[in-house]
């Protein structure tokens, strides 16, 4: 490192405490509550720092008269709004909040105002701002308390559909407004649950096409007249057959929708349906993957959709009237997200993420087949070329199933059987796929360390049957799962059993407390981020619009033989079987996973005198969403990686072992 790099350095870690100057260490900021956690060197900040700088950005929405573009993107300490009028153009930075934007839209005629999502703290409470395009004035417009989440446009602009639990602050109702007119906001329909959304308008924007979520394995979806509030179904239950619903929207003509469903299929199909005679045309008959997302030309002409292919992503444009496919550039391996056609032409704009590139905005012009790259996000003084692609993996589990994951293993220069880190995905209904790995690839290129990302069973992507095999007390099998995933890792020539990290985030932070306590005797230490350490008490206080939602995958606490597996399997009913060293982190306002949660966990390993290092920040919610709380916990991993996972196995902070 220069001088000159260094300067910098300390001018970044100065900004990010005050304290390092005099100490030499990284104190917590005024939002952090550290417990049980060590002085953090400032050597393990100007080693990692780097890998702490990359930028994405995610395509929001277009301007409906001109060829630019909004995106979500963090410069700052959160992600913000920021308006592209070129590919390669400017960003200029539209929102300002403390807190960060989770998404916005154009007005979809004239786009002189933009509809924005926003919550506070992380408590998810989302509220809904109009910000004028020309005055830059911002506009509160639902009532600053309730969780507003959700949107749909009318096509004439002046109808905007959301969900809010304003009634009685947990069932989602639906509600409507003119955003340029916060007076005309009125209740279209009270509902019972918190598993609805607003789909799309009719062309004649007279119904509202409104989803509603059981589970994962079963939802429906409702017309609803706009002017009454009249509801009718549209995909009545057939017997004892569950189906799921995905994606929907009108076609132009308004007489079927297009929509992706695993009726009669193991996979989510894209399909029309007609609404006169009921019946199912399958669109993607020939891919036997999940259909995740789709999104129809404004001409009506094409769908592009986005197939998920053993994890990564296929971009698909097919005709809406033949299905026949029209041809595409190929991407890189990766993800694709956020299919939005341009108003005025066939162009598509969407979201690109690969294992050697962060999110960035692209667009495709189908006329002429061009793929455009509107951002080329920052990636600070890292080379992002020399990143690995993950190995897709599989191993057997206990009952001869055999279950795939993700493994991106550290440079050549490093040799030898090479420590662990086995990080698993949240959800539930979630799915580990070859994305960017940002911070972590710190772990991998600079000390050595592989990672593996399992997909066990009850994840998504791998059909029906998979997903359903966890629910309720069938979770055991999952729990079993990363027991064959550590038996697999000791018979590795490349990988060292004896050094083995366990982590993961919300459902990921409970299945590594559960690794804490099955598998004690084959790891070396845990990180659990967000995790439930009780399904019982998960499930009695995690908020009131998820509980019902949450009790059809784990089971319903209230039955006492349900009861009575959740508290006999539970992390915190087998502290006992802890011995290794665990780092726990949550959040103060967390609405899904209570930070009570984390706190019944770290008071049972304290009185164990097991060794438990504890993070809370004040101002987040379901993870870390700030930089500067983020750069901060993503240090003190380091710190508790190389204390209990790799200690001796190499001097010093950087570079390969002699």
């Amino acid at each position: 490192m220069t001088r000159i790099q260094s300067l910098l350095t300390a001018a970044v870690l100065l900004r990010l405490t005050p304290a390092l100057a005099q100490t030499g260490v990284i104190a917590p900021n005024e939002n952090l509550v550290t417990d049980g956690l060590p002085p953090i060197p400032v050597a393990i900040a100007e080693a990692a720092r780097r890998y702490s700088d990359f930028h994405s950005a995610a395509f929001w929405d277009w301007h409906p008269t001109r060829r630019e573009a909004i995106i979500g993107t963090r410069l700052g300490d959160v992600q913000q709004v920021y308006r592209l009028r070129s590919p390669g153009g400017e960003r200029t930075q539209l929102t300002f909040f403390p807190d960060p934007v989770s998404g916005a839209s154009y007005q979809p005629t004239d786009g002189r105002y933009i509809v924005i999502t926003k919550d506070s703290g992380g408590a998810e409470f989302f509220q809904k701002y109009r910000y004028d395009v020309t005055t830059g004035e911002m506009t509160l417009l639902t009532d600053g308390k309730s969780r507003n989440v959700g949107e749909a446009w009318s096509h004439k602009g002046d109808g905007y559909a959301y969900m809010s639990t304003r009634r009685n602050g947990r069932d989602l109702d639906l509600w409507v407004m003119d955003p340029s007119d916060p007076a005309t906001d009125r209740m279209v329909l009270e509902l019972e649950g918190g598993g609805y959304g607003p789909a799309d308008w009719s062309p004649d924007d007279r119904q509202i096409l409104l989803y509603q979520v059981i589970s994962v394995n079963e939802s429906y979806l409702w017309l609803v007249d706009v002017a009454s509030g009249e509801q009718t179904l549209l995909t009545p239950k057939r017997g004892n057959d569950t189906v799921a619903y995905g994606s929907a929207q009108f076609s132009r003509d308004g007489k079927g929708i297009y929509l992706t469903t695993d009726r009669g299929s193991e996979f989510q199909r894209l399909a029309y349906l007609d609404l006169a005679t009921k019946r199912y045309r399958f669109l993607s008959i020939g891919i036997p993957w999940d259909v995740e997302q789709f999104d129809l030309s404004p001409d009506g002409r094409w769908i592009a959709f986005v197939a998920n292919q053993d994890g990564g992503s296929a971009l698909h444009v097919i005709n809406a009237a033949t299905g026949v496919k029209r041809p595409t550039p190929r991407l890189p391996a990766g993800l694709i997200s956020d299919l939005r056609w341009r108003h005025g032409g066939a162009e598509l704009g969407f979201t690109h993420a690969s294992a050697r590139s962060g999110a960035d905005a692209y667009s495709l012009d189908l006329a002429s087949g061009k793929l455009v790259r509107w951002t080329r996000s920052e990636t600070g003084e890292v080379t992002t070329a020399d990143f690995v692609d993950p190995d897709l993996i599989h191993w057997t589990s206990f009952d001869g199933r055999s279950i795939s994951g993700f493994l991106y293993k550290p440079p050549r220069r490093f040799g030898g059987r090479r420590p662990v880190i086995v990080n698993i995905h949240g959800g539930p209904e979630g799915q580990s796929r070859p994305g960017f790995l940002g911070r972590s690839n710190y772990l991998v290129n600079e000390l050595g360390i592989a990672l593996i990302f399992p997909n066990v069973r009850g994840s998504t992507g791998y059909g029906k049957t998979f997903l359903k095999l966890d629910n309720g007390v069938r979770r055991a099998g999952a729990y079993q799962d990363i027991g064959a995933l550590l038996e697999w890792i000791r018979r590795r020539p490349d990988l060292d059993a004896d050094h083995v990290l366990v982590t993961g985030a919300s459902y990921g932070g409970h299945m590594t407390l559960v690794a804490a306590t099955r598998y004690d005797d084959r790891i070396c230490c845990s990180v659990d981020v967000v995790g439930i350490s009780n399904l019982a008490t998960f499930l009695k206080n995690t908020s009131g619009y998820r509980q019902d939602l949450r009790r059809v995958e784990y089971g319903d606490e209230r039955d006492s033989t349900t009861r009575l597996w959740m508290e006999r399997t539970a992390p915190l009913n087998n502290v006992d079987k802890v011995t290794k060293p665990l780092f726990i982190v949550q959040g103060m306002n967390d609405p899904r996973v209570p930070r009570t949660e984390a706190e019944q966990m770290v008071s049972a390993l304290k009185q164990r005198g097991v060794p438990v290092w504890y993070l809370m920040a004040k101002d987040e919610g379901h993870g870390f969403r700030k930089k500067s709380n983020q750069d901060f916990q993503f240090y003190a991993t380091i710190l508790f990686t190389e204390r209990y996972l790799t200690p001796g196995l190499r001097p010093g902070l950087v570079g390969p072992p002699p």
